[in-house]
């Protein structure tokens, strides 16, 4: 007797719908084929004692399971639940009709219970376009995968009420989610605010410029200036995600197993900051079973480093690429995997290893030389491809102890804003682009373009700092941002000079 069921394998943020058979015959022998893992073959133990505990048992017979496509490598532990209800149809527990038309996924417990699954949102994305009826998994993931519209999800807690489905004597009640109501239930921001920060108004301009164009940012100043302050309140001024990357982000951390049980949508945009003493895999993505990193869980949010000279150098270099191309490619022997990683990186340093060069009040004490030696830890390279350098000056103590408030950052995000909504407007012809800073030569030549004066002021910047085209290409995309703030169609001469005044960190000129 054969019987198919339907499960799905995750590769990236995608899902391919993997079809498990089950052949009966004489003999005294299971066997699973089609490239399983150590975990697939593990399973005929737990499905064993989760059928017995439940009440059912499989007969002493020779069994092949195929996992189609064959030359497809099958990982995990998600194909208990498609493995034991295929084995039991086949085995003449049940009988049903319907079996082909859902995808079935989930791990087993030795009670039967079901544990949740990674990745369960792309998967049930791929059902759907397949013509799938429906999905059944565990509870736990049912509310991630409901935001599919139209599509039939179940959530279950045990394999009993699965196979009373599949029996028909039992009905199981679907999952709906109002993709609308989750997506405008937006948490707070945990009482963050700039109105916090006292002074530093340069600094929430510069933060201001980063979240209306989706720049990147380095700090570099003393211990105590603010910088990790700041750098925590830039998301409260960043737009809202769009419908269209809320669903993005939510598959990441649905591949990454990143979602609560009460998750359905991620509405609000990611803040990541991992510690120094991150691997480059964790950091980029990657491992024996590829799992995105945390460029990719920062996609459409925010990466924040903190004392980025601390950073192993090798960890820093590999984010070159992806801070271009704005996605990151797992390349294996057999297979290639690729995860999106726009994200904005902030970063923040110390000026050297006691942290108070170019202090207004305190001497450094470092040695000669010591001091380049430190900034050298962050590589030219990898500084040209960061927006905005800003030096953060100590408070002094009349601001800090002054009641004067600060803007709020309901009323910057609301400039920020505006400015977005100029951009998405000017690009709303290019797919996956809705910010400054993604853009390429063709689209600076066409949206960028200057004066004579600001021609002038460019040549003498590029000869004064020694900036690189790239440096050159960045100003014009901060100038570029500033004129949206501003309102302005072109950029203007002001708009250059004051883009111009953050690139005044560049590594040929800090220092000495």
């Amino acid at each position: 007797m054969l019987i198919k069921t339907y499960g799905s394998a995750v590769f990236g943020v995608n899902a391919a719908t993997i079809i498990i058979e089950v052949h009966v015959d004489r003999g005294a022998h299971l066997a699973i084929v089609g490239l399983p893992d150590s975990a697939i073959k593990e399973a005929q133990q737990r499905i064993r004692a989760a059928l017995s505990n439940s009440g059912f048992e499989l007969p002493i017979r020779n069994i092949t399971i195929n996992m189609a496509p064959a030359d497809l490598r099958k990982e995990g532990t998600a194909y208990d639940l498609p493995l034991a209800i295929a084995l039991l149809a086949a085995t003449g527990a049940f009988e049903s009709e319907c079996l082909e038309q859902y995808i079935i996924m989930g791990e087993l417990s030795l009670d039967g219970g079901l544990r949740p699954i990674r990745g369960v949102l792309p998967i049930a994305i791929q059902a759907q376009k397949e013509g799938f009826k429906g999905m059944i998994v565990p509870r736990h993931n049912a509310r991630e995968a409901g935001i599919v519209e139209g599509f039939h999800v179940y959530g279950v807690d045990h394999i009993s009420d699965v196979i009373a489905f599949f029996k028909g004597s039992q009905t199981l009640e679907r999952v709906v989610v109002n993709v609308k109501d989750e997506f405008d239930i937006r948490p707070m921001q945990h009482g963050l605010d700039f109105t916090d920060v006292k002074g530093q108004e340069n600094i929430k301009r510069a933060f201001e410029i980063a979240a209306a164009g989706g720049h990147n940012v380095i700090l570099i100043g003393p211990p105590g200036a603010g910088k990790t302050m700041l750098a925590k309140r830039l998301s409260t001024v960043l737009p809202p995600l769009t419908l269209e990357e809320a669903l993005e982000t939510t598959k990441i951390h649905s591949v990454a197993g990143r979602l609560r049980k009460d998750d359905a949508l991620i509405n609000t945009r990611p803040f990541r900051a991992p510690h120094h003493t991150i691997s480059d895999v964790a950091l980029v993505g990657g491992g024996s079973f590829p799992q995105p990193g945390e460029i990719s869980l920062a996609h459409n949010g925010v990466l924040f480093l903190d004392e980025l000279p601390e950073f192993k150098r090798t960890v820093l270099e590999v984010m070159r690429q992806p801070l271009e191309d704005r996605n990151i490619t797992i390349s294996r022997s057999k297979f290639s995997i690729e995860y999106p990683a726009s994200f904005m990186l902030v970063a923040s340093m110390n000026p050297c290893p006691c942290g108070y060069y170019n202090h207004p009040e305190k001497d450094c004490v470092c040695g000669p030389g010591v001091v380049q030696k430190y900034l050298n830890k962050v590589s030219g390279p990898l500084l040209d491809r960061i927006d905005i350098h800003i030096e953060v000056t100590p408070v002094g103590f009349d601001e800090l102890s002054g009641k004067r408030m600060g803007e709020g950052s309901a009323s910057v995000r609301e400039r920020v804003v505006r400015a977005r909504t100029i951009q998405q407007h000017r690009y709303n012809s290019i797919p996956g682009m809705n910010c400054n800073a993604q853009m390429d030569s063709q689209l600076l030549r066409r949206y960028c373009d200057v004066d004579d004066a600001g021609r002038r002021m460019l040549g003498m910047a590029m000869d004064k700092l020694k900036l690189s085209a790239r440096a050159y290409d960045r100003i014009l995309k901060v100038a570029r941002t500033i004129a949206d703030l501003a309102g302005s169609e072109r950029v203007l001469p002001e708009h250059l000079s004051e883009a111009i005044q953050y690139r005044s960190l560049d590594r040929e000129n800090w220092a000495g």
